[in-house]
């Protein structure tokens, strides 16, 4: 590889350049338009070539020569390369064609130079995310192949009678101190809970409200800019889409929400289940104390749930199979499972079965994708035949297969084509992902983010009107 360069830089340095200097580079020879002695060589062969010597090493041809640049600025050596990251390339494609230009989205895709785009994302200094869930939150760097740390997020949430900003406050320090970071070295993307579901003025000022005490408490603890980008749409990014419907299954409700080219459609109406993680727990320890299956904490029959449980594709043809199932815990022993493996998840068709009082997770999609049919937003109804499952009970095997099946039984036949559930593509980390994909972006943090600076100008601007 190194030879390559040598010779690379000797035969170009031979050409009629004037070496006065004895430090000079061979820049004269950029207005010429030869390979050297590579000329005989076909380009695809060269490009093959030019892979083995890395980034580093092709960015430096773009020098010698019009013809090496031309050679060497080829997406297709740069694709290579994007695709030897740690990041998939699908989803680095999808960020930096989608998302690049910040929202409103414009997808670009002739033009682009991959090779600006590969030197970019290695300048990219990288954020911090936090993603604070209903139950757990995630957190850790976006430079970082998953979250490097995760903590029940009551438990850093402070005095629940204390003021928001008070413990907001003490949530983002804990969670700095955690990871041991001061707040002030890197931007963040943070995510905002799905809440506030109406479309009413009241639901929109308290979701602004909560979006600027999110912001507030940032910039007091003197982080350098903040990207505030609720739940769902994130879950959305990590699946490398922009519109679709996101079922977040939270740790006391589940939310379905349409969400068309990024914008939560709330005038389509967000359906909300009062069901989530604790119920399907809940439920789980009701069925094992009724079988005289004893166990120690919480904290146990949660794991059986997320070891163990599934949901049932046909629960009645379930009920006379032998779905007995045995795991080990660490300082409780073994546990033995049968048809309680699969009746808790199904507490998500069935509610009544755990008394809960609400409609069932395929009656709720089926409504949201009805509103949305009916509603007419786009000429393409395709938006949101896209189901994206997230949240960790979301994570349950059989759940997308049970839902896409129950949906095209429910639906007519104008509807249901087309149809498509997507497990989580990232487990219970899913949103932190999305999160990831925006904080290693080409553009980060430019169009996502807002300073300090613009933050105050738009709260004196609010204040003003």
């Amino acid at each position: 590889m190194a030879m390559l360069l040598r010779r690379v830089w000797e035969t170009m340095s031979s050409r009629t350049c004037s070496t006065g200097d004895s430090s000079a580079r061979p820049s004269c020879t950029t207005e010429s338009s030869s390979l050297g002695a590579f000329d005989q060589i076909p380009w695809d062969v060269l490009i093959q070539i030019v892979k083995l010597i890395g980034p580093k090493e092709a960015a430096k041809l773009c020098v010698v020569s019009r013809s090496w640049r031309a050679l060497v600025s080829d997406n297709r050596l740069w694709i290579f390369f994007l695709q030897h990251q740690q990041e998939p390339w699908d989803s680095i494609f999808f960020g930096e064609t989608t998302l690049g230009s910040g929202y409103p989205y414009q997808t670009l895709v002739t033009g682009l130079s991959f090779m600006h785009i590969y030197g970019q994302r290695a300048q990219v200094p990288g954020s911090v995310i936090i993603d604070g869930g209903s139950g757990y939150c995630k957190f850790g760097w976006s430079k970082y192949d998953c979250p490097s740390g995760r903590t029940a997020t009551f438990l850093e949430f402070g005095n629940i009678e204390s003021p928001m900003y008070s413990r907001l406050r003490h949530f983002f320090a804990t969670i700095y101190s955690r990871m041991q970071v001061k707040p002030s070295t890197q931007p963040i993307v943070v995510s905002i809970p799905i809440c506030h579901y109406d479309d009413t003025e009241n639901a929109k000022a308290s979701r602004r409200q909560l979006k600027d005490c999110f912001q507030q408490v940032l910039f007091d603890l003197n982080v350098p800019a903040v990207c505030a980008i609720n739940q769902a749409t994130l879950a959305l990014y990590a699946a490398k889409r922009t519109s679709g419907i996101v079922v977040n299954i939270g740790f006391q409700v589940t939310s379905v929400v349409p969400i068309l080219h990024g914008k939560v459609m709330r005038k389509v109406g967000v359906e909300v289940m009062g069901l989530g993680a604790l119920k399907l727990t809940g439920y789980l320890r009701l069925l094992m104390q009724q079988n005289n299956i004893n166990f120690g904490s919480l904290y146990t029959v949660r794991t059986l749930k997320e070891k163990l449980c599934y949901v049932a594709a046909d629960y009645k043809a379930e009920l006379s199979k032998d779905t007995q199932a045995s795991l080990e815990i660490a300082g409780e022993g073994w546990f033995t499972l049968s048809k309680e493996r699969f009746q808790t998840g199904e507490i998500l068709f069935q509610p009544r079965m755990a008394d809960v009082r609400t409609m069932g997770l395929d009656q709720a999609v089926a409504l949201c994708m009805d509103h949305c049919h009916y509603a007419e937003l786009s000429g393409d109804d395709a938006w949101f035949k896209t189901v994206i499952l997230t949240g960790g009970s979301a994570c349950l095997p059989g759940l997308a297969e049970r839902l896409e099946k129950e949906l095209r039984g429910l639906l007519p036949s104008s509807i249901s084509n087309g149809i498509r559930v997507i497990p989580p593509p990232y487990g219970a980390d899913t949103a932190w992902f999305g999160a990831k994909l925006v904080g290693n972006l080409s553009t980060f943090p430019g169009a996502w983010c807002a300073t300090k600076k613009q933050f105050r100008r738009k709260s004196r601007f609010n204040i003003m009107w």
